[in-house]
């Protein structure tokens, strides 16, 4: 078996807690390069938008970006890698395609996300089945001083929960959380701290959430996100790319070549 695939009990722990975490997945140099193109990187600076997770006019703005797209960049390198699909594919129990990457830009003094199901967001406007799942890359260290990202442990096997709009968030429906909370026992809360390399994997339907970043340093992450390849999109124009899974190699190969572009940038 190659070292990247997960065993049968790591499956069956991902079926009943809705997540599971990988400690070292990804060399440290290679996450060194990662976070080096990032942070330097003016495209993804121009592309990088807020998002509130409060109502009215105080609290703290959450900032990331997000493409649909695969490219010749760093981050879609890493959306081919073989070390991230192959065990997405285990889960999922098909082939996978990509949905989207983010770059999570969690500054300190930054805002978090209220509980949801990423399905809640996927739900009526883009697939019929929570056959999605996404995997974190750690760039920085999360902990809960700079607001890593916590799960409610079994939740993906309570269905997709209705959702409604807070600020310019959606949040699983509050009221109906709380009830669920106070009667299941088993939902513990879990903080998902991680080192730099380390991947968290989590289902579309595990509820998660994130408080802001009140330490004084950063918790930057690539969010990977991907759907089963028969759970195909409503809308017949939206692609969804196949993915070609690349060995370290590659995903390497393109990754010096971004940090290249991105230094001829800084020179001009």
């Amino acid at each position: 078996m190659k070292a990247h695939l997960l065993t049968p009990e790591q499956i069956r722990q991902f079926d009943k807690e809705g997540y599971l975490i990988l400690k070292n997945h990804v060399d440290r140099e290679e996450i060194d390069l990662l976070l080096r193109v990032a942070r330097a990187d003016q495209k993804l600076a121009e592309i990088a938008y807020s998002r509130q997770n409060y109502e009215g006019e105080k609290g703290l703005d959450t900032r990331m970006s997000l493409r649909t797209d695969l490219g010749e960049d760093i981050y879609s390198a890493w959306a081919h890698s073989r070390r991230i699909a192959e065990p997405l594919e285990q889960l999922l129990r098909d082939e996978v395609c990509h949905f989207y990457y983010k770059v999570m830009l969690k500054d300190p003094n930054t805002g978090g996300w209220e509980w949801h199901q990423d399905y809640g967001y996927a739900y009526g406007q883009t697939f019929p089945y929570p056959d999605m799942c996404s995997s974190l890359i750690a760039m920085d260290p999360a902990t809960r001083e700079n607001g890593c990202l916590k799960v409610l442990k079994g939740s993906n096997r309570l269905g997709r929960l209705d959702h409604r709009k807070f600020g310019n968030q959606l949040i699983a429906d509050p009221e109906r959380l709380q009830v669920l909370r106070q009667h299941l026992k088993d939902l513990e809360e879990v903080y998902c701290e991680l080192d730099p390399g380390d991947v968290l994997y989590f289902h579309g339907n595990t509820l998660h959430a994130s408080e802001p970043n009140t330490g004084s340093y950063s918790r930057w992450c690539l969010i990977l996100s991907y759907t089963a390849a028969h759970n195909m999109p409503f809308d017949p124009q939206k692609t969804m790319y196949a993915v070609e899974k690349w060995d370290v190699d590659k995903v390497q190969e393109v990754g010096r070549r971004h940090w290249e572009e991105v230094e001829a940038q800084q020179v001009k």
